[in-house]
């Protein structure tokens, strides 16, 4: 049992967890709340869709946070649509994660850029999904595109931890050949 708690897995779940509290205490119950974080990404979110729909020659309307193709009612993005709670997520777990800190600031930044887009195609295949297939807007939100959201998370995560043992390569070899 001691060596349990001692080793690498339960350490890494215990920084998980640290960091996923304050990150709930942090978001959820302060930054989600006050609402001005979320309310810029959301109109930057819709924004962006709007205009990348309208590149791929859809007929679009939007209004602060409603976002849909013409001749549906549309979908609004509430606060938690933002991104920022995967964000957060995706955060923790490379934090806690071993590895330099540079390469772990650069890789934050990479990762919060892929969940930004990923947000955006989600919101544009769900107004397209509204549009042309109503029946299945709920499935695709509640769903496919928060699964394939999570996905990418996880998959930027084992990149991560691809590239951290990587960079903690040279000190484990150092210590592999000082213990032969």
């Amino acid at each position: 049992m001691t060596k349990w708690l001692k080793s690498d897995v339960t350490l890494f779940l215990l920084k998980v967890l640290g960091i996923y509290i304050v990150w709930y205490i942090v978001y959820d119950l302060w930054l989600l709340p006050d609402g001005r974080l979320d309310e810029w990404l959301v109109l930057n979110i819709v924004g962006v869709s709007s205009s990348i729909l309208q590149w791929l020659h859809y007929d679009v309307f939007w209004i602060g946070r409603l976002i849909g193709l013409n001749g549906s009612p549309g979908i609004v993005l509430v606060n938690g649509c933002s991104g920022i709670s995967a964000i957060g997520l995706f955060i923790g777990f490379v934090i806690a994660y071993p590895g330099r800190w540079i390469p772990r600031l650069s890789f934050i930044i990479i990762g919060m850029g892929v969940i930004y887009i990923v947000n955006i195609i989600r919101i544009m295949v769900l107004a397209i999904t509204q549009k042309f297939y109503p029946s299945m807007f709920g499935v695709t939100h509640d769903y496919s595109t928060t699964a394939i959201f999570y996905l990418v998370i996880f998959a930027l995560w084992m990149i991560w931890v691809n590239i951290g043992d990587r960079e903690r390569a040279p000190s484990m070899a150092d210590e592999t050949k000082s213990t032969a």
